[in-house]
């Protein structure tokens, strides 16, 4: 079943945001210790006006579990959704980092999409992916985009199939990502 998140899913959010972010979710927390990297995303999960808030996520749960999540914002309100996590990550848990902007105007962007490893190959990514396409129409986006490792081809195969085009490459914190859009009209 497919919902809108809730704080009180803030736990189960924040490890599959890590899980989707990889080596990004140490950097941002500033340590390889998995403890500080999920009391991070659960801060801000629980909370609004950030890109990682529970507002920009729909869930996917199975016989009570959160199995699958995607978060998506509107690509022009990156600045003010990053803001606060920057801010706190910097002064809170000394990064120093400077992320590119991984998104643009014009652009209903996917910061992450998980599915628990027991639960994949289910078709639970391509069921979220697709209510959150009737999401995106519903706020009047006309474009859906997202990045992807270059490594990562199963992802990028995924992406594809869902009729995403690859629009060039982006750079962010060091790695270089397919920028992927799929036009909904």
């Amino acid at each position: 079943m497919i919902r809108q998140a809730t704080p009180a899913d803030a736990t189960a959010i924040s490890h599959l945001i890590i899980s989707a972010m990889g080596p990004l979710a140490a950097k941002f927390a500033n340590s390889d210790d998995p403890a500080k990297q999920l009391e991070l995303f659960q801060h801000f999960a629980k909370l609004t006006g950030n890109q990682y808030s529970y507002t920009n996520i729909l869930t996917w749960d199975e016989q009570g579990e959160t199995c699958g999540m995607i978060m998506a914002y509107d690509g022009a309100k990156l600045e003010v959704l990053r803001r606060p996590f920057l801010n706190y990550t910097r002064t809170k848990l000394g990064f120093t980092g400077t992320p590119e902007d991984e998104t643009q105007h014009g652009e209903y962007y996917i910061d992450c999409l998980a599915v628990l490893p027991g639960h994949q190959g289910k078709g639970i990514a391509k069921k979220l992916f697709n209510a959150l396409f009737e999401r995106a129409e519903e706020l009047g986006h006309a474009t859906v985009g997202l990045l992807v490792d270059k490594g990562n081809h199963k992802a990028k195969k995924l992406y594809t199939d869902l009729g995403f085009v690859e629009q060039g490459e982006k750079q962010l914190l060091g790695g270089t990502h397919y920028h992927l859009q799929k036009n909904l009209y």
